[in-house]
């Protein structure tokens, strides 16, 4: 009895430690952004932070935006429970800065604004190409916040000890995870609508300080309890995995080899290859961090800061093989899917877990799953703030002031359309959130990065390097790669037809891979030649002002 008692009051002071870091946090981040929006007073303070940050606080907002909660709680998920085959998204998000560097950075912070659409509209015709611009960012967009509201979900009901079957406020787990996704949503409306640009960048550096910090703290208990060995660590890992040494080889998760089974085996492979395409070439046409760029004041600080993300990111990426395998061998496999199935309260688990072991007994456990928690939720808040911001710029920028105003709305009404559309942006990502559950949040992320890979990237590079790329083609690439990703990701098993989709019970899939990557990508940078080489339309005196720009930063805004 007295057991149970001692556990009951554990669990209640570690709920009471954690709502009070979490108002802590989200007062902070609240007085941080009430502050940025009495500096907000033109479009450019709203859209670029009045281009005012240096290399190294871009290097650190870019960084707050990249390592999200699929970052931290997806990738440490499924190296927990998948091992070796979970390290291939550390090494894909981090592999990407590199494409991001050398083809885009720069001559993107050159040649725009405020947006992506900034640099295909330049030499083009801007309606069509705005448009297009606009609903592929709102797109891309939309599936990743997908990811960050599902992993908000997951950690809230990890936190205030919510389990099937148990109830908190008179709310079952489910019902606690939907209020929580509505929560995230709408704290990130407020954000994005008060503090534009300024307040997301300062909430996104604040975040990338403690989210460093925290991995870094976890990891060093890691190691310290193996004595720094690791060997003994990836030893334990695999023993409580349940899959032994396989846990240490590829392919327990991506390309498995299915006995007497050529096709799949053949499928798995290529699904592998796909997602591998998918990581790399994504970041490069992500809306949420091409819009970072803007924010410096010269082409030198975007690459000063794009380096800075690089080995911010690199670090952490590193850390999460620690934290993956660590909650592998400290919490074990079972405990992590009895928690959540796509594993993605993994690293809160193994903060909870360090606790017990170093602070002493279930208040140390709650003290760091809570601090740890507060850091994840700061993740969250911050990258979902950035998504909304890019999403809501284009559709304000982009489709009410160029294309339905023809360029002839005020500063004043461009940043009202950008507010509402935010509003409208979180509204819809909430309700999509509330039926992707099931999904492992690093998984959803990879499908974000195809479809940005697919619609966006051939657009991008089409019109930085072909001099014969015309609005046909622009257009062209942007729906046909936008379409075909998500086309092919309804009809796969990520939606329907499988235990962990979005629709387990129903089963509509045909198209065997579950990221689209392998066929939406070429198919997009093929759509672009077949549109630019059905058009006459050519402006060559354009793009070769576009090249000076792109290169020299003459004319930059």
């Amino acid at each position: 009895m007295n057991t149970v008692l001692a556990a009951e009051a554990g669990s209640t002071t570690a709920r009471n430690l954690t709502i009070t870091l979490f108002l802590v946090f989200v007062a902070v981040t609240l007085a941080i952004t009430i502050w940025a929006s009495r500096q907000t007073k033109t479009a450019t303070d709203f859209y670029a932070g009045g281009r005012s940050f240096s290399g190294f606080q871009n290097g650190m907002a870019i960084g707050g935006d990249y390592m999200s909660a699929a970052s931290f709680l997806g990738i440490a998920g499924i190296i927990a429970l998948y091992g070796y085959d979970g390290f291939l998204y550390s090494i894909g998000f981090l592999v990407a800065w590199l494409v991001a560097l050398l083809l885009v950075a720069e001559l993107l912070r050159n040649s725009g604004r405020y947006t992506m659409a900034d640099v295909l509209a330049f030499r083009m015709r801007q309606r069509p190409v705005r448009t297009a611009a606009a609903v592929s960012t709102i797109t891309v967009s939309i599936f990743y916040l997908l990811a960050q509201m599902v992993g908000a979900g997951a950690l809230v009901a990890l936190l205030l000890g919510i389990k099937p079957g148990t109830t908190f406020l008179g709310m079952d787990a489910d019902t606690a995870k939907v209020a929580t996704i509505i929560m995230v949503g709408a704290l990130m409306i407020i954000y994005v609508t008060v503090g534009g640009m300024k307040g997301t960048t300062y909430v996104q550096i604040v975040k990338a300080f403690l989210l460093m910090g925290g991995a870094l703290v976890m990891t060093l208990l890691v190691l310290a309890k193996y004595k720094f060995n690791l060997s003994s660590l990836l030893g334990d890992a695999a023993a409580s995995s349940g899959k032994g040494s396989a846990f240490l080889e590829p392919g327990l998760r991506y390309g498995v080899e299915v006995a007497g089974n050529s096709t799949q085996t053949f499928y798995n492979k290529i699904d592998l290859l796909s997602l591998g395409i998918a990581l790399v070439l994504g970041t490069a046409g992500l809306p949420h961090i091409l819009i970072r760029f803007y924010t410096v004041p010269t082409a030198k600080a975007a690459r000063k800061s794009v380096l800075w993300a690089i080995g911010i990111i690199g670090t952490f990426y590193l850390l999460t093989l620690a934290l993956g395998f660590g909650a592998a061998a400290l919490v074990g496999s079972e405990a992590i899917t009895a928690q959540d199935k796509a594993g993605n309260t993994a690293a809160p688990q193994l903060a909870e877990a360090l606790g017990i072991d170093f602070l002493g007994g279930d208040l140390g456990g709650a003290t760091l799953l809570a601090i740890i928690a507060a850091v994840a939720f700061a993740t969250i808040l911050a990258v979902v703030a950035g998504l909304t911001l890019a999403s809501s710029s284009s559709l304000a920028h982009d489709f009410y002031a160029n294309v339905l105003k023809n360029g002839q709305a005020s500063e004043r009404q461009e940043v009202t359309v950008a507010r509402v559309s935010a509003l409208v942006i979180g509204a819809v990502s909430i309700v999509l959130s509330i039926f992707a559950q099931s999904l492992n949040v690093a998984f959803l992320v990879a499908l974000a990065f195809a479809v940005a890979a697919s619609g966006n990237l051939p657009a991008i590079l089409y019109s930085l390097f072909w001099k014969r790329f015309n609005t046909s083609g622009a257009v062209w690439a942007i729906y046909g790669g936008l379409l075909a990703a998500v086309f092919l990701v309804f009809f796969s098993p990520v939606v329907s037809g499988a235990p962990t989709s979005m629709f387990p019970d129903q089963d509509w899939q045909w198209f065997p891979l579950s990221n689209p990557g392998i066929l939406s990508i070429p198919f997009g940078f093929l759509c672009g030649w077949i549109g630019t080489v059905i058009s006459k339309e050519r402006d060559e005196e354009k793009y070769a002002e576009l090249e000076v720009r792109a290169l020299t930063g003459a004319g930059a805004h």
